[in-house]
């Protein structure tokens, strides 16, 4: 049986029982495991600039999931009032992850808060959709919410024609996305496109140009539920896909 190729899944920090804890959702390591046929690694996020030097080399691909926490302003010099949770050691650990993926050429994907960290990795700046007033429409569901209801909430968005998005994906047209996001993209950050927009314009993917291997996120959540549309199965597939190349780039 030929060995899977690994995917590092960047883990969240959360008190839990009194101690700090580094924690994963489950969904998006099921995903890696069932639609990427790749084994997810988790990767703490207290990482020092020595332990990621040392981590790359040891998988194939990194994943950057979505979160319960916002990116902290002052990662993208904004002087905006902070709203939410925070998770300030993972904004440490993912810029140094980005960085160090581009350089080293280690295919890097992005969700929800993941493609927010390449933005702002890539010198970008974000926008919380509370601070900005009148708006076509939410991009997150009421607080009080369900579960279910909250990645209910969807919208449609358009694939860019000819951008990666429809490129490696086969993906093009209308398409429907979740909505579970406040923050969001407002300056695109330098050496990305925007390869799919929501119907009110909001970014809803980006990629990369120029670098070693594929950098590709989707603002939506394409682990809820994972086979609900053809284009949420294709990213995963495509993760997959790049995570095999990495494989054999490493010597697997």
């Amino acid at each position: 049986m030929p060995a899977l190729p690994v995917v590092g899944v960047i883990a969240c920090r959360r008190s839990v029982e009194g101690e700090d804890a580094q924690i994963v959702k489950e969904r998006y390591l099921d995903a890696v495991r069932q639609n990427a046929d790749a084994l997810p690694l988790i990767v703490p996020n207290n990482l020092d600039a020595d332990d990621v030097i040392n981590l790359l080399p040891r998988i194939d691909a990194l994943l950057l999931t979505g979160s319960n926490s916002n990116i902290a302003p002052s990662r993208y010099g904004s002087t905006q009032a902070q709203r939410g949770m925070l998770d300030v050691t993972r904004d440490n650990a993912t810029a140094r992850l980005i960085d160090a993926a581009v350089e080293r050429g280690t295919p890097l994907f992005g969700i929800c808060r993941g493609l927010q960290e390449i933005n702002v990795a890539f010198g970008g700046s974000l926008a919380d959709e509370r601070d900005i007033g009148t708006q076509e429409f939410s991009h997150h569901a009421p607080d009080d919410a369900s579960l279910e209801a909250m990645f209910a909430h969807a919208h449609g968005a358009t694939v860019v024609p000819g951008a990666a998005f429809e490129k490696v994906l086969g993906v093009s047209g209308q398409i429907a996305v979740n909505s579970v996001h406040y923050q969001r993209i407002d300056r695109l950050g330098h050496g990305l496109a925007a390869t799919v927009h929501a119907d009110d314009g909001v970014i809803e993917a980006v990629a990369a140009s120029g670098t070693r291997a594929p950098v590709f996120a989707v603002q939506w959540h394409p682990e809820w539920p994972v086979n609900q549309h053809p284009h949420d199965i294709a990213f995963w597939r495509y993760v997959g896909e790049q995570a095999r190349l990495g494989a054999r780039s490493n010597g697997a």
